[in-house]
């Protein structure tokens, strides 16, 4: 009897340690099940959780002024970066007037040849300096010097348009662009002196037959 009774113990022992094991492996596939039926987190969320908390927004001026000292580094870091990848004439940085490969062909067209409206820059500091000046003789050289560039300048810039206008028709017959449009930002940019032009050439004259 003793031996009966020893064996019932432990065949209950085993049953009650098996209903155990079962239900602790039907919770761990449900939870596993629980956990696979849960959509993934997006990478900002992710992000946002590993960075911490989102600070508070200031309560004080000076509590302001010495957070914008604080990220003074990076936000000027950010603004190199920026102004940089808009010199080399990414798309996403770049004015809207600049965006497109119709507005970056019409740049490569200017870029590839020499102008004389490059020199407005120039004539605009002549005039000034010619208005100081109280001798008539250098104000009347200057002022039909002057003249005679803003002629030219008009010349070459109806010109520089019309060329500007054949050679995009000619690329991109699907384009939208105005031929005033692309005259005149073809206009604009030849103003301009070279190192100053946005975004950075990236082409010279020595590349004129390559952009035809």
């Amino acid at each position: 009897m003793k031996f009966l009774r020893r064996n019932t113990a432990e065949q209950t022992a085993t049953v009650d340690s098996d209903e155990h094991g079962g239900e602790a492996t039907r919770e761990n596939a449900n939870d596993s099940t629980q956990a696979k039926g849960r959509p993934t987190p997006k990478r900002r969320e992710s992000e946002s959780k590993r960075r911490g908390p989102v600070p508070p927004p200031p309560r004080t001026q000076r509590e302001a002024f010495k957070r914008m000292r604080r990220n003074k580094p990076e936000r000027r870091k950010a603004a190199a970066e920026r102004r940089e990848r808009m010199m080399a004439g990414d798309d996403r940085y770049l004015m809207p007037r600049d965006r497109g490969p119709v507005r970056a062909h019409v740049r490569d067209i200017v870029d590839s040849r020499r102008h004389l409206m490059g020199l407005f820059m120039p004539l605009v500091l002549v005039i000034f300096l010619a208005t100081l000046v109280q001798i008539q003789m250098v104000v009347q050289i200057a002022t039909v010097f002057c003249l005679a560039l803003l002629i030219t300048m008009i010349f070459e810039g109806t010109m520089l348009g019309r060329i500007v206008t054949k050679q995009v028709r000619a690329k991109f017959p699907d384009a939208k662009d105005k031929g005033i449009s692309m005259g005149w930002y073809a206009f604009t940019r030849a103003m301009q002196l070279r190192k100053l032009r946005v975004p950075r050439p990236r082409v010279t004259p020595k590349d004129i037959n390559e952009v035809r």
